[in-house]
């Protein structure tokens, strides 16, 4: 009966299925967005305030900090627009994939040279991507090529440097959210978002593309091929950290999800199982760094979990997508 409705539905022009978009709109701004960037501002605070309490590389606190503050930015990483991308601020907080190594030549960089840039947050935020955000601040407090490298002193100030600079990002961003916040509620002809139409397919374009980049780059860039897998590429693999962001992920995008499919209960019923079904999947690994893809057995487990990703976005592809009036033809990496 499902499969019957669905296929009626797809035959009746978009104009008989419209409905009002401002309910999941706000909605999703006030649920789902807003909360999620003012969590990241105070998960940041925390960071850097303990890294000028305690610098030490090997800090409980500052390392715990760390974590939270991540956890919180995988949970937003998603939603890569408006705030976001102002001054580049989504790859100042986390430059990956690094495919060329430049985040370690940029850390190498700074402290060989004791570059001043550490002593103005508006300087430092001058200096390579590459050399700011979690990424960098992971390979200073877990990569032991660091632990010695330079004088201890200028790596404590470095540390201080990149979590104020985290900081900073992260509450310009829940700052301008708070702003922005009205150009997806109340569109129009001056706003980014001329109709609601084009805010839910903004929204819509975030959870294809959040999908997208964990099926594919978080999950599929450690697994390589069969004969040559990758470990080494694993995301934040050093604090193992890889298998709970595509967690973290997929938690953000269920409840995403479960915002734009409020309005069709049976298309939210597929899409709360599958994502079920792959976070239990990932729950299920214990293997936080994604290694046992170098194994063939390892390798078959991500496999399986790769695929239940794959498997909600084939339902949101063909019965959301479709439901809502959007297109999948636009391309979600590229913004159009």
């Amino acid at each position: 009966m499902r499969i019957l409705a669905f296929a009626v539905a797809m035959t009746l022009p978009f104009s008989a299925l419209a409905q009002d978009r401002g309910p999941i709109l706000t909605d999703t701004v006030e649920g789902h967005i807003l909360p999620g960037f003012a969590n990241l501002a105070d998960a940041t605070g925390t960071l850097a305030q303990a890294a000028q309490a305690n610098c030490a590389a090997g800090s409980p606190e500052l390392r715990a900090a760390y974590h939270a503050a991540f956890d919180d930015w995988i949970s937003v990483s998603h939603l890569r627009f408006g705030p976001s991308e102002v001054d580049d601020r989504a790859f100042a907080l986390a430059f990956w994939p690094d495919t060329k190594g430049f985040t370690p030549k940029a850390l190498t960089d700074l402290i060989a040279a004791e570059d001043t840039a550490v002593e103005s947050s508006k300087e430092f935020a001058q200096t390579s991507i590459a050399g700011r955000g979690f990424f960098a601040l992971e390979q200073l407090l877990y990569d032991p090529k660091f632990a010695d490298q330079g004088s201890a002193p200028y790596r404590c100030a470095l540390i201080q440097a990149i979590t104020a600079d985290i900081d900073v990002n992260a509450r310009a961003m829940s700052a301008d959210w708070d702003s922005y916040a009205t150009t997806l509620t109340q569109p129009g002809e001056n706003n980014p978002y001329r109709s609601s139409d084009e805010a839910m397919q903004e929204l819509y374009k975030a959870l294809v593309t959040g999908l997208e980049f964990t099926g594919d780059t978080r999950v599929g860039r450690p697994m390589g091929t069969f004969d040559r897998p990758r470990p080494n590429r694993a995301e934040a693999r050093r604090s193992e950290r890889s298998l709970r962001h595509v967690e973290l992920s997929l938690i953000a995008l269920r409840d995403l999800a479960a915002r734009l499919s409020a309005d069709h209960f049976e298309i939210a019923a597929d899409l709360d199982g599958a994502f079920n079904k792959a976070i239990t999947r990932a729950q299920s690994l214990d293997d936080p760094s994604l290694a046992g893809v170098a194994t063939p057995q390892g390798r078959f487990r991500v496999e399986a979990l790769q695929q239940s990703i794959n498997d909600i976005r084939d339902i949101v592809s063909t019965e959301l997508g479709p439901t809502l009036g959007i297109s999948a033809g636009f391309n979600s990496l590229d913004g159009d």
